[in-house]
Protein backbone atom coordinates (compact mmCIF):
# COMPACT_ATOMS: atom_id res chain seq x y z
CA UNK A 1 0.00 0.00 0.00
CA UNK A 2 1.31 3.28 -1.25
CA UNK A 3 1.54 6.09 1.86
CA UNK A 4 0.59 10.03 -0.04
CA UNK A 5 2.96 12.40 1.02
CA UNK A 6 0.27 14.25 3.09
CA UNK A 7 -0.61 10.75 4.97
CA UNK A 8 3.23 10.97 6.28
CA UNK A 9 4.12 11.10 9.80
CA UNK A 10 7.35 13.24 10.26
CA UNK A 11 9.57 13.51 13.25
CA UNK A 12 9.41 17.51 12.93
CA UNK A 13 6.05 17.04 13.53
CA UNK A 14 6.11 15.19 16.69
CA UNK A 15 9.11 17.22 17.59
CA UNK A 16 7.21 20.98 17.43
CA UNK A 17 3.52 19.53 18.69
CA UNK A 18 5.89 18.35 21.90
CA UNK A 19 7.57 22.01 21.98
CA UNK A 20 3.99 23.72 21.78
CA UNK A 21 2.03 21.58 24.35
CA UNK A 22 5.12 22.22 26.73
CA UNK A 23 4.23 25.96 26.05
CA UNK A 24 0.84 25.42 26.14
CA UNK A 25 1.16 23.94 29.29
CA UNK A 26 3.26 26.51 31.26
CA UNK A 27 1.17 29.39 30.59
CA UNK A 28 -1.69 27.15 31.57
CA UNK A 29 -0.46 26.08 35.39
CA UNK A 30 2.11 29.18 35.82
CA UNK A 31 -0.38 32.00 34.33
CA UNK A 32 -4.22 30.76 34.36
CA UNK A 33 -3.89 28.54 37.31
CA UNK A 34 -2.12 30.92 39.42
CA UNK A 35 -4.15 33.98 38.87
CA UNK A 36 -7.30 32.27 38.78
CA UNK A 37 -8.28 33.43 35.17
CA UNK A 38 -10.56 30.50 33.11
CA UNK A 39 -10.39 28.67 29.29
CA UNK A 40 -12.21 27.84 27.04
CA UNK A 41 -13.56 24.40 25.28
CA UNK A 42 -12.20 21.11 26.88
CA UNK A 43 -9.05 23.42 29.23
CA UNK A 44 -11.98 25.48 30.34
CA UNK A 45 -13.60 22.08 31.74
CA UNK A 46 -10.67 20.63 33.28
CA UNK A 47 -10.11 24.08 35.49
CA UNK A 48 -13.96 24.05 36.52
CA UNK A 49 -13.18 20.57 37.84
CA UNK A 50 -9.99 21.50 39.41
CA UNK A 51 -11.90 24.06 41.34
CA UNK A 52 -14.95 22.05 42.60
CA UNK A 53 -13.87 18.46 43.05
CA UNK A 54 -9.99 19.18 43.00
CA UNK A 55 -9.05 16.92 40.23
CA UNK A 56 -5.90 17.42 38.71
CA UNK A 57 -5.90 18.95 35.32
CA UNK A 58 -3.60 16.70 33.80
CA UNK A 59 -5.80 13.62 34.54
CA UNK A 60 -8.85 15.62 33.61
CA UNK A 61 -7.55 16.31 30.06
CA UNK A 62 -7.19 12.81 29.61
CA UNK A 63 -10.43 11.26 30.87
CA UNK A 64 -12.28 13.88 28.84
CA UNK A 65 -10.47 13.58 25.61
CA UNK A 66 -10.33 9.95 25.42
CA UNK A 67 -13.83 9.29 24.76
CA UNK A 68 -13.75 12.26 22.43
CA UNK A 69 -11.11 10.79 20.56
CA UNK A 70 -13.25 7.27 20.85
CA UNK A 71 -16.49 8.99 19.35
CA UNK A 72 -14.95 10.85 16.59
CA UNK A 73 -11.52 8.62 15.74
CA UNK A 74 -14.23 7.92 12.29
CA UNK A 75 -14.22 12.06 11.03
CA UNK A 76 -10.16 12.19 12.07
CA UNK A 77 -8.33 10.06 9.64
CA UNK A 78 -5.60 8.18 10.87
CA UNK A 79 -2.72 10.78 10.53
CA UNK A 80 -5.17 13.12 12.03
CA UNK A 81 -6.40 10.80 14.66
CA UNK A 82 -2.22 9.77 15.71
CA UNK A 83 -1.42 13.77 16.37
CA UNK A 84 -4.63 14.55 17.78
CA UNK A 85 -3.73 11.36 20.72
CA UNK A 86 -0.24 12.46 20.97
CA UNK A 87 -1.03 15.95 21.00
CA UNK A 88 -3.07 15.14 24.28
CA UNK A 89 -1.16 13.18 25.85
CA UNK A 90 1.54 15.15 25.48
CA UNK A 91 -0.48 18.59 27.13
CA UNK A 92 -1.61 16.18 29.88
CA UNK A 93 1.96 15.09 30.37
CA UNK A 94 3.60 18.78 30.29
CA UNK A 95 0.67 19.96 32.80
CA UNK A 96 1.68 17.09 35.26
CA UNK A 97 5.47 18.06 34.67
CA UNK A 98 5.05 21.49 35.18
CA UNK A 99 3.78 20.82 38.70
CA UNK A 100 6.40 19.13 39.77
CA UNK A 101 7.90 22.41 39.90
CA UNK A 102 6.34 24.94 42.89
CA UNK A 103 9.26 27.09 42.73
CA UNK A 104 8.60 28.72 39.46
CA UNK A 105 6.96 31.68 40.03
CA UNK A 106 6.07 34.61 37.70
CA UNK A 107 5.90 37.79 39.66
CA UNK A 108 3.52 39.76 37.63
CA UNK A 109 2.15 41.48 41.10
CA UNK A 110 -0.95 40.21 40.62
CA UNK A 111 -1.65 42.56 37.43
CA UNK A 112 -4.62 40.88 36.20
CA UNK A 113 -3.91 42.85 32.51
CA UNK A 114 -0.84 41.27 32.48
CA UNK A 115 -1.84 38.16 33.87
CA UNK A 116 -4.25 38.13 30.06
CA UNK A 117 -1.94 39.04 27.65
CA UNK A 118 0.59 36.63 29.24
CA UNK A 119 -2.02 33.72 28.95
CA UNK A 120 -2.87 34.31 25.65
CA UNK A 121 0.61 34.84 24.35
CA UNK A 122 1.80 31.49 25.73
CA UNK A 123 -1.39 29.77 25.12
CA UNK A 124 -1.86 30.86 21.34
CA UNK A 125 1.84 30.68 20.81
CA UNK A 126 1.73 27.24 21.77
CA UNK A 127 -1.31 26.01 20.55
CA UNK A 128 -0.40 27.98 16.73
CA UNK A 129 3.04 25.76 17.22
CA UNK A 130 0.68 22.45 17.43
CA UNK A 131 -2.10 23.60 14.93
CA UNK A 132 0.40 24.57 11.77
CA UNK A 133 2.27 20.90 12.50
CA UNK A 134 -0.81 19.40 11.52
CA UNK A 135 -1.70 18.59 15.36
CA UNK A 136 -4.79 19.25 17.61
CA UNK A 137 -5.14 18.41 21.57
CA UNK A 138 -8.28 16.95 21.04
CA UNK A 139 -10.99 18.65 23.20
CA UNK A 140 -13.88 20.47 21.25
CA UNK A 141 -11.81 20.51 17.99
CA UNK A 142 -12.74 16.63 17.63
CA UNK A 143 -17.01 17.95 18.83
CA UNK A 144 -16.83 20.48 15.95
CA UNK A 145 -15.80 17.77 13.45
CA UNK A 146 -18.78 15.89 14.06
CA UNK A 147 -21.16 18.43 14.24
CA UNK A 148 -19.66 19.63 10.86
CA UNK A 149 -19.65 16.23 8.99
CA UNK A 150 -22.99 15.31 10.44
CA UNK A 151 -25.14 18.22 10.20
CA UNK A 152 -23.03 21.05 8.39
CA UNK A 153 -21.95 23.38 10.94
CA UNK A 154 -18.74 24.82 10.17
CA UNK A 155 -16.34 24.35 12.85
CA UNK A 156 -16.17 27.92 13.40
CA UNK A 157 -19.58 28.06 14.66
CA UNK A 158 -19.65 24.80 17.32
CA UNK A 159 -16.21 26.07 18.56
CA UNK A 160 -17.85 29.61 19.20
CA UNK A 161 -21.05 28.40 20.80
CA UNK A 162 -18.84 25.96 23.09
CA UNK A 163 -16.44 27.75 24.48
CA UNK A 164 -19.18 30.42 25.12
CA UNK A 165 -20.67 27.52 27.34
CA UNK A 166 -17.59 27.19 28.67
CA UNK A 167 -16.47 30.72 29.72
CA UNK A 168 -20.45 30.65 31.22
CA UNK A 169 -20.02 28.15 33.79
CA UNK A 170 -16.40 29.55 34.18
CA UNK A 171 -18.40 32.19 36.00
CA UNK A 172 -19.61 29.71 38.77
CA UNK A 173 -15.77 30.37 40.32
CA UNK A 174 -14.18 33.47 38.87
CA UNK A 175 -16.15 36.81 39.29
CA UNK A 176 -16.94 38.99 36.31
CA UNK A 177 -13.83 40.87 36.32
CA UNK A 178 -11.57 38.22 36.17
CA UNK A 179 -14.14 37.01 33.50
CA UNK A 180 -13.73 39.97 31.39
CA UNK A 181 -9.39 39.54 31.63
CA UNK A 182 -10.42 36.05 30.17
CA UNK A 183 -11.46 37.11 27.51
CA UNK A 184 -8.74 38.97 26.78
CA UNK A 185 -6.59 35.83 26.77
CA UNK A 186 -8.93 34.62 24.41
CA UNK A 187 -8.61 37.42 21.69
CA UNK A 188 -4.81 37.55 22.41
CA UNK A 189 -4.45 33.80 22.04
CA UNK A 190 -6.41 34.00 18.73
CA UNK A 191 -4.22 36.80 17.11
CA UNK A 192 -1.29 34.76 18.06
CA UNK A 193 -2.75 31.45 16.73
CA UNK A 194 -3.40 33.05 13.55
CA UNK A 195 0.49 35.21 13.28
CA UNK A 196 1.61 31.55 13.48
CA UNK A 197 -0.90 30.02 11.18
CA UNK A 198 -0.08 32.84 8.46
CA UNK A 199 3.57 32.40 8.32
CA UNK A 200 6.69 34.85 8.77
CA UNK A 201 5.89 36.14 5.32
CA UNK A 202 2.93 37.68 5.21
CA UNK A 203 2.48 39.99 2.09
CA UNK A 204 -0.31 41.92 -0.17
CA UNK A 205 -1.45 41.09 -3.71
CA UNK A 206 -2.02 43.29 -5.99
CA UNK A 207 -4.80 42.81 -9.59
CA UNK A 208 -4.21 45.85 -11.93
CA UNK A 209 -7.28 46.07 -14.27
CA UNK A 210 -5.49 48.64 -16.97
CA UNK A 211 -5.04 49.76 -21.01
CA UNK A 212 -1.07 49.46 -20.59
CA UNK A 213 -0.83 46.32 -18.98
CA UNK A 214 3.19 45.57 -20.23
CA UNK A 215 4.14 49.23 -19.44
CA UNK A 216 3.09 48.87 -15.23
CA UNK A 217 4.30 45.40 -15.51
CA UNK A 218 7.86 46.48 -16.49
CA UNK A 219 7.95 49.31 -14.16
CA UNK A 220 7.13 47.04 -11.12
CA UNK A 221 9.70 44.90 -12.08
CA UNK A 222 12.00 47.81 -12.65
CA UNK A 223 11.42 49.36 -10.12
CA UNK A 224 10.89 47.48 -6.65
CA UNK A 225 12.64 44.47 -8.07
CA UNK A 226 9.46 42.26 -7.50
CA UNK A 227 8.19 39.75 -10.54
CA UNK A 228 4.51 40.16 -11.87
CA UNK A 229 2.18 38.08 -14.27
CA UNK A 230 -0.13 38.80 -16.70
CA UNK A 231 -3.88 37.16 -16.46
CA UNK A 232 -6.04 36.84 -19.07
CA UNK A 233 -9.82 38.42 -18.18
CA UNK A 234 -13.00 39.18 -19.80
CA UNK A 235 -15.30 42.14 -19.31
CA UNK A 236 -18.95 40.35 -17.97
CA UNK A 237 -20.33 43.25 -19.61
CA UNK A 238 -17.77 44.31 -22.62
CA UNK A 239 -16.91 40.83 -23.66
CA UNK A 240 -13.66 42.55 -24.56
CA UNK A 241 -10.55 40.05 -23.35
CA UNK A 242 -7.36 42.25 -21.84
CA UNK A 243 -4.52 41.49 -19.65
CA UNK A 244 -4.57 42.25 -16.03
CA UNK A 245 -1.29 42.57 -14.15
CA UNK A 246 -0.81 40.48 -10.63
CA UNK A 247 2.25 40.91 -8.26
CA UNK A 248 2.98 40.09 -4.97
CA UNK A 249 4.64 42.29 -2.51
CA UNK A 250 5.64 43.49 1.05
CA UNK A 251 3.50 45.57 3.40
CA UNK A 252 6.15 48.32 2.85
CA UNK A 253 5.96 48.28 -0.93
CA UNK A 254 2.30 48.78 -1.47
CA UNK A 255 2.64 52.42 -1.82
CA UNK A 256 5.15 52.89 -4.08
CA UNK A 257 3.39 50.49 -6.66
CA UNK A 258 0.07 52.49 -6.13
CA UNK A 259 2.05 55.43 -7.33
CA UNK A 260 3.83 53.45 -10.26
CA UNK A 261 0.07 52.52 -11.27
CA UNK A 262 -1.14 56.05 -11.22
CA UNK A 263 1.94 57.52 -12.86
CA UNK A 264 0.99 55.31 -16.18
CA UNK A 265 -2.56 55.09 -15.49
CA UNK A 266 -4.40 57.21 -13.13
CA UNK A 267 -7.46 55.24 -14.21
CA UNK A 268 -6.79 51.85 -13.63
CA UNK A 269 -8.84 49.64 -11.32
CA UNK A 270 -6.99 48.27 -8.68
CA UNK A 271 -8.14 45.25 -5.97
CA UNK A 272 -5.66 44.38 -3.27
CA UNK A 273 -5.17 41.12 -1.68
CA UNK A 274 -4.48 39.76 2.01
CA UNK A 275 -2.15 37.10 1.36
CA UNK A 276 -1.00 35.09 4.71
CA UNK A 277 1.89 33.43 3.33
CA UNK A 278 4.61 33.28 0.43
CA UNK A 279 7.22 30.66 -0.29
CA UNK A 280 9.81 32.03 -3.13
CA UNK A 281 12.01 34.36 -4.70
CA UNK A 282 12.08 37.49 -3.00
CA UNK A 283 10.49 36.22 0.21
CA UNK A 284 12.01 32.97 1.61
CA UNK A 285 15.56 33.19 -1.03
CA UNK A 286 16.53 36.52 -1.91
CA UNK A 287 16.37 36.93 -6.05
CA UNK A 288 20.09 36.18 -6.90
CA UNK A 289 19.84 32.57 -5.19
CA UNK A 290 17.60 31.68 -8.31
CA UNK A 291 19.93 33.45 -11.20
CA UNK A 292 23.25 32.08 -9.74
CA UNK A 293 21.82 28.93 -9.83
CA UNK A 294 20.71 29.02 -13.50
CA UNK A 295 24.21 30.66 -14.74
CA UNK A 296 25.64 27.53 -12.82
CA UNK A 297 23.05 25.36 -14.67
CA UNK A 298 21.55 23.91 -11.52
Amino acid sequence: MTTTTDERLRLVDFLMICAGTAIYAFGLVFINIANRLAEGGVTGITLILRYWFSINPAYSTLLINIPLIIIGYHYLGKKSLIYTVYGTVMLSLWIWIWQRFPAIHINIHHDLFIAGVLAGILGGGGSGLVYRFGGTTGGTDVIAKIFEHKMGIPMGQTLFALDACVLTASLSYIDLRRMMYTLLASFVFSRIVNFIQDGAYSARGMIIMTQFPEKIAHAIMDETNRGASYLMTEGAYSGKQRKAVYCVMNQGELTTVKRIVDRIDNKAFISILDVNEVVGEGFTYAPEDRVEDEVQGK
